[in-house]
């Protein structure tokens, strides 16, 4: 049955960023999906998202460390595998944005921006592809961006970091499709999250955004819920370097 494809049932997957917002979703839509979930958080312990991956029946655990720091993606990896035993899903969510004009924007800045939204991918990336190979396959799904197709404003290491992090899912996939793991991405569109709330909140920013989604409105975390349980399954076994836009129709316009 088709359906059975999109089942995750036994798989284990690791969400950073997974406190809320859109890494949350992603978590318990995998947990629904039947995968046991590794929730990382930072700032803010993932014990919510835990707790709604538990009601969904599968078995949870938090995660915590500052992406910033090279040795935290091998911890994580570390803490996952020690707990369940093997990794199936790797999801690249978390993220950091600082907002400055470009002529204004500060190296410190720049190089968390990078560090958290680049590197630390790669990182992770690396980590769970070795992993992976060694046990047959997996699926690796980074969340990109709008602004891997476009410059924004105000935002120059955050569009920086995600168009790397496109040209790296197509570069990763390039190596490891032929062993089985797959290497996707999802770029969101404006979504309603904690990220954007200072454009959200902002009158004329927000109208203009509007204006432009055909489906005239933001986007919900849990409309990435969809895409991500199907780069995750079996149905997508034959994507490789995908970027996948869930935008309301944003690049359409």
């Amino acid at each position: 049955m088709i359906l059975d494809k999109f089942r995750l049932d036994g798989r284990v997957a690791l969400v950073t960023g997974a406190s809320a917002g859109l890494g949350a979703a992603i978590a318990v839509a995998l947990a629904e999906a039947g995968a046991h979930v590794a929730a990382h958080g930072n700032s803010r312990p993932p014990d919510a998202t835990c707790e709604e991956i538990e009601r969904a029946g599968r078995r949870a655990l938090a995660v915590r460390g500052d992406l910033a720091e090279r040795k935290i993606p091998q911890e994580l990896l570390a803490q996952t595998l020690s707990e369940f035993g093997h990794l199936d899903i790797l999801v690249n969510n978390a993220g950091t944005i600082r907002r400055a004009p470009a002529l204004e924007y500060s190296e410190e800045d720049w190089a968390m921006v990078i560090e958290v939204n680049l590197s630390s991918v790669f990182r992770l990336s690396q980590a769970a592809g070795r992993h992976m190979i060694e046990s047959g396959g997996g699926k690796i799904i980074n969340i990109a961006s709008l602004l891997s197709f476009q410059g924004g404003v105000t935002v120059p290491a955050y569009a920086a970091s995600k168009g790397g992090v496109a040209q790296l899912t197509k570069a990763l996939a390039n190596e490891w499709a032929r062993h089985n793991v797959n290497v996707n991405a999802i770029a969101p569109g404006y979504m309603s999250t904690d990220n954007t709330a200072a454009l959200q909140q902002d009158e004329a920013r927000n109208r203009q955004i509007l204006e432009r989604i055909p489906a005239g409105r933001w986007g919900d975390p849990s409309d990435l819920a969809g895409a991500a349980v199907f780069l995750s399954s079996p149905a997508s076994d034959y994507m490789h370097g995908h970027v996948l836009v869930v935008d309301g129709g944003w690049m359409a316009r």
